[in-house]
């Protein structure tokens, strides 16, 4: 297929500095906004000198132009570019993806492409076990630790009420972020595509839900986080682990109502709040049963 039959490469012909030689351009991804989410590639008319197809499924299509979206696209890349490299070219985080397929076999990132080849892209199955194919990061261990952006407070809150150990602060910035997520081994949550597609980053999830109790299911299936759940084991304030104390060493910490009417008190490890089994844990646990059933029903394949 000839050069000018891609977009944006014609025009680069059309670019000369005062010696007649073409500048490079930056290959960028954009959001339906039409704001640039990353620049990905550098690009000129000599580096340019091949082209593969792509095809990406189910909910890896979201992160697409129109264009791309639920069917083949063909697009040139440079010399020694990586799949990687080109799937996030196209707007898709790596994270987002499971599964890589190049002419019918399974490769990782480091895939270096050639001219023509096949490129089939799958996201994360939450219900099927793919290890034996799936090259592209190492197996999880059995109780993954995560970090949240500043915007998924809630999320951050009800996860932890299931016990699982979630880093939050409302201040985190993005760097702050991808520093923890790789000092600490762990899986960044987020909404932010931006976020995700930072190299230093290895693992994470684009959370799509928007409500809350959604937002949980969503990650429960994606993890297979069910069976992990230990309701009310952290403190829901700072993430740390509670452990039992007799109520006469934190009688001064609690309301006078709750002190003469309930026997089992709580204290967080890490910050000493103090917490009790009043009527608002049965509650809790109503809606920890929730969830979890929610992310057990009707859960993706």
């Amino acid at each position: 297929m000839h050069v000018g039959e891609f977009p944006g490469i014609t025009a680069l012909r059309r670019r000369h500095n005062g010696r007649g030689q073409a500048y490079g351009i930056a290959a960028a991804a954009r959001c339906r906004t039409g704001t640039c989410l990353t620049r990905i590639l550098q690009l000129s008319n000599r580096c340019i000198v091949a082209s593969a197809e792509f095809r990406f499924y189910a909910e890896l299509n979201f992160f697409l132009a129109p264009a791309c979206r639920q069917r083949p696209c063909i697009r040139a890349f440079p010399r020694d570019a990586t799949v990687k490299h080109m799937i996030e070219a196209l707007g898709v985080p790596h994270t987002e993806v499971d599964l890589m397929l190049v002419n019918g076999e399974p490769v990782d990132f480091s895939y270096r492409l050639a001219d023509g080849d096949q490129v089939s892209v799958y996201p994360c199955f939450g219900g099927v076990d793919i290890a034996p194919l799936a090259k592209l990061r190492e197996p999880e261990g059995e109780a993954p630790r995560f970090i949240a952006d500043a915007h998924l407070g809630q999320l951050a809150k009800h996860l932890r009420m299931l016990g699982f150990d979630v880093l939050y602060r409302n201040d985190y910035g993005d760097s702050e972020v991808a520093a923890i997520a790789a000092d600490e081994n762990r899986i960044v949550l987020t909404r932010d595509r931006d976020l995700l597609i930072r190299k230093d980053i290895v693992r994470g999830a684009y959370v799509h839900a928007i409500d809350g109790d959604e937002q949980v299911i969503e990650v429960i299936r994606r993890f297979r986080l069910a069976a992990s759940a230990r309701a009310l084991t952290r403190c829901l304030n700072c993430n740390g682990m509670l452990r039992t104390v007799e109520k006469s060493a934190v009688a001064d910490r609690v309301p006078h109502h709750s002190r003469h009417h309930y026997q089992h008190f709580y204290e967080c490890d890490a910050c000493a709040q103090v917490y009790w089994e009043g009527s608002h844990a049965a509650r809790m646990r109503e809606r920890v049963a929730r969830m979890l059933n929610g992310a057990a029903g009707d859960a993706a394949p």
